[in-house]
């Protein structure tokens, strides 16, 4: 049987692919077809597409809860980095505000 899914030191891979899971999953989540998948990749085959599917149907608790911890990371950092560099941020959102009303 072909292996589709590798967990490495960074996370969960498509075999053979520097394609995450997470990317696999999030769209399959949002509704899109294994073949919308696949043109959303094109380095990957269709069936690797529904290996990954099926790998995270098969393991979907596990997975689910890496891909939580990732989420609840990225809230981590994004914080940290507003509070490190709040000037910064206030710069951007006064940009944004500028062409807002342009």
């Amino acid at each position: 049987m072909n292996q589709y899914v590798e967990k490495g030191k960074s996370g969960y891979r498509i075999a053979g692919s520097r394609v995450s899971l997470d990317s696999i999953v999030y769209s399959f989540q949002r509704g899109a077809s294994p073949e919308s998948i696949q043109r959303s990749f094109p380095t990957l085959s269709l069936e690797a597409v529904y290996g990954a599917i099926a790998f995270y149907l098969a393991n979907q608790e596990e997975v689910d809860g890496y891909l939580l911890a990732g989420e609840q990371l990225f809230d981590e950092l994004a914080s940290t980095s507003k509070s490190t560099h709040a000037k910064w941020y206030d710069r951007m959102q006064t940009a944004r505000n500028d062409l807002a009303v342009s």
